[in-house]
């Protein structure tokens, strides 16, 4: 009986361990935003919650998202050495959204949110919800403007200010990638959130 109880229970936590990595997983095909949502369905809730909230179009971020970390919860930038020996990584960026520590600190304090964790679909695109309205009211960049959000993002309000992008050739290039991403997007969620919103709202006030 002992055997037959531990069996169901090894299981239950190889279900639940399953899961967990199928959630976290990144989305089979990033490059159609409709695919993620119809794949990932909580996301989609996590992005309209932040698009809600902060008033930043979710395909901006999403777009920003996907240059940052390719939809992975535990990105974080390669490990450095010296003689063979790990130093440390070149930053502390780290999760979807590669926030760094003490920016994510200042979010966690200024929202209240003390529990979110950068490998959190759902923190880490409130995160980006909330610099991206930052953003508008230091430095005046529309919430729908992605490549100048991405400046910004990658910048700092500071660094964004002086112009330190403009030494920096291969990241003007990177951000436009990231504004075309981001039309690309707009122009796929066209065609699907009437359906994306109708299983939204379901979940919303049946769930």
């Amino acid at each position: 009986m002992g055997i037959i109880k531990n069996t169901k229970y090894f299981f239950l936590l190889t279900c639940v361990s399953l899961l967990a990595a199928c959630s976290s997983s990144p989305p089979r095909n990033p490059e159609n935003l409709c695919e993620i949502f119809q794949e990932k369905r909580d996301w989609y809730t996590a992005a309209k919650d932040m698009e809600d909230k902060w008033g930043t179009p979710l395909h901006v971020p999403m777009a920003m998202m996907y240059q940052e970390s390719s939809f992975k919860h535990d990105a974080a930038p390669p490990m450095e050495y010296f003689l063979f020996i790990p130093t440390g990584r070149a930053s502390s960026a780290y999760g979807y959204s590669q926030a760094k520590t003490l920016t994510w600190q200042d979010y966690t304090r200024e929202t209240g949110n003390g529990w979110a964790s950068r490998d959190d679909f759902a923190d880490a695109i409130d995160f980006m919800g909330w610099f991206t309205t930052k953003t508008h009211k230091i430095n005046g960049v529309s919430k729908w403007d992605a490549y100048r959000q991405y400046l910004n993002y990658h910048e700092g309000w500071g660094g964004y200010r002086k112009g330190s992008y403009n030494k920096k050739p291969w990241l003007i290039k990177v951000s436009k990638k990231v504004d075309q991403r981001a039309k690309q997007y707009a122009q796929q969620l066209k065609r699907c959130q009437d359906d994306l919103d109708s299983g939204w709202l379901w979940r919303t006030f049946f769930s």
